[in-house]
């Protein structure tokens, strides 16, 4: 379970903003599109909900794996979704989901990914403390929940994942330290419409994003050629573009932003 480790040490631990199974899906799934490692333009909101029409992705008891199978090769990765009333997901035992865990899962992972899930669809059968999903009140409680669950299977992970853990409650990845609590990032869609000798015209709900938007230089040029612009904390990733008449271009971007801390500075 080496992948939902990573996860929690890289603070890819959410709490959903809504209980539509939709809208979780599509929240964790623009989130796993904003990774460095995700190709710009590529539609994991897509590839989650095609797999999600063909088959229920719940594993029952609360839980549910949703999962994007992408045409490229990296690690495999995950993110996770905490709902605190829960989802109604439509699980074959009827109990509303808690807990999301959302693969990005490589044509070069494939294999690890099932064992990944077999090995977490046997901690679900034999971990003596599930039921105490309902009685977690925060993201803190979560992420120990899932600690001891992880750590109750330590004895059949083998000495690598004990080792990992260790690590994991003395010393935060890099990646931990620049973003300390994920939970709390600001996921905006944005359209960026592209004209002729004319400005770019964006369109966003956040006010403060289209006003810093405004106001970037060669902001096209950068998505069109490098699919991704990053300056003044927000990430904004290309997802898709398309043509229409007259030259005019709509770009399909998603943007990112940690919030900030009373003290100013992203969590």
């Amino acid at each position: 379970m080496n992948t939902l480790l990573d996860a929690l040490q890289e603070g890819r631990l959410f709490e959903l903003p809504e209980d539509d199974k939709t809208h979780a899906l599509q929240f964790l799934a623009h989130v796993i599109e904003a990774f460095p490692e995700v190709p710009a333009g590529t539609d994991v909101v897509g590839y989650v909900m095609k797999r999600e029409e063909a088959m229920n992705t719940s594993l029952g008891k609360g839980w549910a794996c949703p999962h994007a199978r992408v045409p490229f090769d990296e690690d495999l990765k995950c993110v996770i979704g905490w709902s605190p009333a829960g989802i109604d997901y439509g699980a074959s035992d009827g109990r509303p989901v808690a807990l999301v865990i959302m693969y990005l899962v490589p044509e070069n992972q494939r294999n690890h990914y099932l064992r990944e899930i077999s090995m977490l669809s046997k901690a679900l059968e034999t971990y003596p403390g599930l039921e105490k999903i309902m009685d977690v009140k925060d993201l803190n409680d979560i992420r120990n929940y899932l600690l001891d669950l992880i750590d109750a299977t330590k004895e059949t992970a083998g000495p690598d994942t004990r080792a990992r853990m260790i690590r994991l409650q003395a010393k935060p990845s890099e990646e931990a330290v620049a973003f300390r609590d994920l939970s709390n990032l600001i996921v905006e869609p944005v359209t960026l419409v592209a004209c002729p000798s004319m400005k770019p015209v964006v369109l966003a709900q956040n006010p403060n994003l289209v006003e810093w938007l405004d106001s970037v230089n060669d902001l096209i040029g950068r998505i069109e050629n490098e699919g991704i612009y990053q300056n003044g904390g927000w990430r904004v990733v290309r997802r898709g573009a398309v043509t229409y008449q007259g030259g005019r271009i709509a770009y399909d971007c998603l943007a990112i932003k940690p919030i900030p801390t009373s003290s100013g500075k992203a969590q």
